[in-house]
């Protein structure tokens, strides 16, 4: 299927691991311009170097005046952006009775407001060029907490309402909105949850993969690669009718019917 995207300018938050560089590769496959960024040098010039063409700039998503940065970045090197991703690493891991004001504050920062403000700095000139595709990456814990997560849980449980508010909003204007809310993906950030795990039950942290593994129909982890297909697809042409929906890509691991 051809996506439609050819030579369409997107942005990737956080774009040089995990899912959101499997977004970014996934969007360059299709002819996209893709701009990520990260806090990291190391990370950026790997992925500069991996991907040819890659716009890749220096960038803290808690800093308001980091996004603002990047964002006249892309306009001037890139052009207009036409696509978002907006993504970050997770909220601090624990229980809930142990997580602090600062881990509470850091977490809305990082995974919420990254969201807010990225959506305020390319939201109105998508709608006022009639098109545009927003896709934010999310977790399965926005529709079954964890316990393990009580900051990530609260905070994109929240998402998945601003979600749908966005994409009221955007419609008419020709900008689709949607989530993508990924399961169990081998991922850095799986590993380290893996890690939390085992130190709580006593076990190797492979044990607790595993462990995950089996919990999922598939009987498997994800590969970031499956996540960033359906971020391409809700970014398409023809995902042009699909707008305010919180998709779940767990491998059937989400018991809930809404």
């Amino acid at each position: 299927m051809d996506l439609g995207i050819r030579d369409r300018v997107a942005m990737v938050a956080a774009g040089t691991k995990g899912i959101g560089w499997a977004c970014a590769r996934a969007l360059a496959a299709e002819g996209c311009r893709v701009a990520v960024c990260s806090r990291s040098d190391d990370n950026l010039e790997r992925a500069a170097a991996e991907l040819p063409g890659l716009h890749a700039h220096r960038c803290d998503v808690t800093r308001a005046e980091d996004l603002e940065a990047w964002v006249e970045a892309v306009r001037r090197d890139l052009g207009e952006p036409d696509i978002l991703v907006t993504n970050t690493g997770g909220p601090p891991a624990g229980p809930l009775s142990q997580m602090t004001d600062e881990q509470w504050q850091a977490g809305v920062d990082a995974t919420l407001m990254n969201v807010v403000r990225l959506m305020r700095l390319v939201a109105p000139r998508m709608s006022r060029r009639g098109w545009g595709r927003i896709v934010h990456i999310t977790s399965l814990v926005a529709k079954e907490p964890s316990d393990l997560l009580p900051i990530s849980s609260t905070l994109r449980a929240g998402l998945m309402a601003l979600t749908r508010l966005q994409a009221n909003e955007l419609a008419p204007k020709g900008v689709t909105v949607n989530a993508v809310l990924p399961g169990h993906t081998l991922t850095d950030r799986q590993l380290h949850l893996a890690n939390v795990r085992a130190e709580r039950l006593g076990i190797a942290p492979s044990e607790a993969l595993q462990r995950q593994a089996e919990e999922v129909p598939v009987r498997r982890l994800a590969d970031p690669s499956e996540i960033a297909a359906a971020v391409a697809f809700l970014c398409s042409v023809p995902a042009a009718y699909i707008t305010g929906v919180n998709l779940l890509v767990d491998g059937g691991l989400t018991r809930g019917l809404g």
